[in-house]
């Protein structure tokens, strides 16, 4: 339990200095650079550290430690659930991103910022725990460390069975994305760390062990370049295959949930569009008499016309 406890000590450690990093850029910088850059970074660094540290003990904690994937899981629901208490709004992630721009929320400057702030975050988060790794502070890192040096994809499945695993769980993120964007952070920020954990676990029990960082963040290089899920992978192929699946599933889900593309077309294509303004009824008007028509009110019965 000791490796244990110097992981959540790292991951307490990293949380609070990504704060302080948002605490000086939100006091030093502009609102528009700190919303597209500082703050996109400090979270993407945020999540790519406590993602490389949590997909480390997913894989040596069981023989390596004695603890199960119930731990793992665990530690991944409190850590979803202080990042969204923490990140002041960002995503930290390059579909919501996207998501954002396709649903006219941003601008394609501003998209194109937040992506590039990810990429700088991810990049810097992957050097530091790489870092932190080489100290080999706990056995766990040292065995990490032993294995580095072997090429090899987490994915233990076929790669279509893996683009498929990876594009339902990112369709299922966005929907429930979708639901609870206009809820309140106490009901928000639980919920999302709760759709993280199962989707994390399903895609585990699959046998695709990168499905958690190639959706919301990152995973281990190969080799001595930098590599990022949904930025450069292992190899092409699982490159390509996996910027697809995350592609496709938002944007199935964004279909389904608006039933159009805001940026790409304003046809709805499922959903037929009601008017919010009700048409008045036609009042009933009584013979005309001098010229002059009565309105005949609701109940009154019509009087007949005096003989001569």
């Amino acid at each position: 339990m000791a490796g244990l406890n110097v992981s959540i000590a790292f991951f307490f450690l990293v949380v609070g200095v990504c704060q302080g990093l948002r605490w000086l850029s939100k006091r030093l910088l502009s609102p528009r650079a700190y919303g597209c850059l500082a703050r996109e970074l400090a979270g993407s660094l945020q999540l790519c550290t406590s993602c490389l540290e949590l997909r480390m003990l997913l894989e040596i904690g069981p023989w390596g430690g004695g603890f199960g994937p119930d731990v793992v899981l665990t530690l991944l629901f409190l850590l979803f659930a202080l990042h969204g208490a923490s990140f002041d709004g960002a995503s930290a992630n390059p579909t919501v991103s996207l998501q954002e721009f396709l649903l006219l929320e941003s601008s394609l400057a501003v998209t194109a910022a937040k992506l590039l702030a990810q990429a700088a975050g991810m990049g810097t988060g992957w050097a530091v725990t790489r870092l932190y790794w080489s100290w080999e502070l706990t056995h766990f890192h040292l065995i990490q460390n032993l294995i580095a040096s072997e090429c090899g994809s987490s994915i233990r499945t076929s790669l279509p069975h893996a683009a498929f695993v990876e594009g339902t769980c990112s369709f299922l993120f966005h929907l429930v994305l979708f639901k609870l964007c206009r809820s309140h952070p106490i009901y928000r920020v639980p919920a999302l760390a709760a759709t993280v954990t199962f989707l994390t676990y399903t895609a585990a029990v699959s046998g695709d062990f990168s499905g958690a960082e190639l959706r919301f963040g990152h995973e281990e290089g190969c080799g001595k370049g930098l590599k990022t899920t949904a930025w450069l992978r292992r190899c092409p192929m699982q490159h390509t295959e996996g910027l697809r699946a995350l592609v496709s599933g938002m944007l199935a889900a964004l279909l389904l949930y608006q039933g159009n593309v805001p940026r790409l077309f304003q046809k709805n294509l499922f959903y037929s569009q009601k008017s919010k303004y009700k048409i008045p009824k036609a009042r009933v008007v009584a013979p005309v008499e001098n010229n002059e028509p009565r309105q005949k009110r609701k109940g009154q019965k019509s009087r007949p016309e005096p003989r001569a």
